[in-house]
Formats: C-alpha cells, structure tokens, sequence
C-alpha cells in the first residue's frame, strides 16, 4: 500500500495507476479511527473496482465551534495496518493546510434536505461535508464511491450533489455493521463507559421497535414515535435524545402518514458520545420491507 500526503502526490500517484492499467478507481473516505464498519466500505468497493483509495482527514469544516474536533479519535498506525491487510492500493492522508490552504470562501446552498435531522441540530455541518467530498472527487476521480448507510443523511445530500454537479461517479451503500446486540459501529462508541454502552444498544431496539409496529400496520408516524420513545425512555435513561423522526427518503421530510420509501431515524447522547443510527423501511400498503442499501 502506498501512503501520499498531499494533493500533487495523490494526483502523481493516480496518473501512474491509470497510466500502469488500473480501470475502475474506488473512492473511500473517511476521517480515520477505522472499525469493522469502514472495512466492511472497503471490502464493498474491492467488488466494484479494481483500485480502491482510501482518505483518511479529520474535516475541520465539518465540525462545529463547540463540537469534537480537538478529541476526535486519530489513530493512523492502526488505521494502516488495517488497510494493509485489506490489500488496498492507495492511502491519501494530508495535512488540513493541504485541503484548506485558506480559510474557504465557498459553499453549498443544501435547500430541504439538511432542514432536519443532524442538519437542524449541526448548523454548517453538511456544508462541510460536501465541501470536503467535492475536493476529493475532483482530486481522486473516482468511478465509484462507497459511503456508509449509517450516515444516512449524508448519502442521500451527496447523491444529489453528484447529480447536480454531474460528477461522473457512481455513489454505492454500504449496509450499517452492528456489534451483537445491535449498536451499529462508530468511532465514536470508544468514548462510552461500560453502563452507557450496555444502554447504548436501545437505540437500535428503539427502530426495532417502530419497525414492528409498522410491519403490525400502523402508519400514524406520531403513534410509532411516542413508542420508540416510550422504550428509550425505559431502556437507555442516560440517552439524551436529539432527535427521533420518521422521514421519507427523497426529500428528508418529516411523514405524518407512512407510506413509500421512508426512514426512522434518530440521534441521542450517552456522556459525550453522539450516537446516530436509522432503518430505511419501504411500505407499499401491507407489505413492509427493510432496505439496507439505497
């Protein structure tokens, strides 16, 4: 595996493989402390391309000013030899003056879909988000790049800015991977002690919860979010809730009626540690059915 640290390294470094026949680059980016989640984006993206880069940055423009950048887990001894053993080709881990050699003086109009979930409670955050994605596609040029379902929101904004921008790049889901009791994978899940952890896995029974209850046929959201509530409530008292909403999948609005493809998703605190997690359901009248991928 090859390490580069900066922009004209990365491009050299791909001009090579392409130039030595590499066909089909996968793009995998991540901000590093890797985990049985990232590889499992890793492995995805060995099934769809024939040389697979991974990033690994910490994005200060995501970040807000009373947010985790400072504590966020870094790790990248570790972080290399886990991709080292899966064989994959390129890691591109700059600096933040590399990315960012001045402040940016752009950014993205996210009109409707950053209105609610971690968009209405992280102000700026999915600007961030693209601003950093958008200089890795055009940096890296991939034909594929693997984002996690976990991040739901995030999948579904970046698919429109490849739409919009008419990125010639395939965006791939990968599934959520969850611990045995349900939690689904985080770096973030280092920072819980051993009771909020245990508490932790509720979040999960939660959805698990609201997925039953529409498979039985309720389809009042309102109805199925006082439940999801009511076991959270029972289960997890040191969660602090962010949010619990019942979306649908095109646009990120909030449903009063099920029906379609949708999403309950949710966030919550445990000590200091934001937990996100969420099914995508669709519901086409009786039927219900999970989606792992979109």
């Amino acid at each position: 595996m090859r390490v580069v640290r900066s922009s004209a390294e990365v491009r050299a470094a791909l001009k090579r493989a392409r130039a030595a026949g590499a066909r089909r680059l996968a793009l995998i980016p991540t901000a590093g402390a890797l985990h049985r989640g990232h590889l499992s984006l890793v492995q995805l993206a060995q099934a769809q391309a024939d040389y697979r880069v991974v990033s690994l940055f910490v994005n200060p423009t995501q970040f807000g000013p009373t947010e985790d950048f400072t504590a966020y887990p870094r790790d990248e001894e570790c972080d290399r030899r886990l991709l080292e053993e899966q064989g994959v080709e390129l890691l591109f881990t700059p600096p933040i003056e590399d990315i960012y050699p001045q402040k940016p003086r752009l950014g993205f109009e996210i009109s409707g879909l950053a209105d609610h979930l971690c968009g209405a409670r992280r102000p700026g955050h999915f600007n961030g988000v693209l601003l950093i994605v958008a200089k890795l596609f055009n940096l890296i040029q991939p034909e594929v790049a693997v984002f996690g379902m976990k991040d739901l929101q995030q999948l579904v904004i970046i698919k429109q800015l490849v739409r919009e921008l008419s990125f010639d790049i395939q965006i791939v889901a990968a599934p959520t991977v969850r611990e045995p009791d349900g939690l689904a994978l985080s770096s973030r899940n280092r920072y819980l002690n051993p009771e909020e952890r245990r508490q932790s896995s509720a979040l999960y029974r939660a959805l698990e919860r609201g997925q039953a209850l529409i498979a039985a046929g309720e389809r009042q959201a309102e109805r199925v979010i006082a439940e999801m509530k009511s076991l959270l409530e029972a289960e997890a008292p040191l969660a602090r809730l962010d949010y619990l909403e019942i979306v649908d999948l095109a646009k990120l609005q909030p449903l009063k009626q099920l029906s379609g493809r949708c999403a309950l998703a949710l966030a919550a605190y445990f000590g200091r540690a934001r937990l996100i997690d969420n099914l995508v359901l669709e519901v086409r009248g009786e039927a219900v059915r999970e989606l792992r991928a979109i």
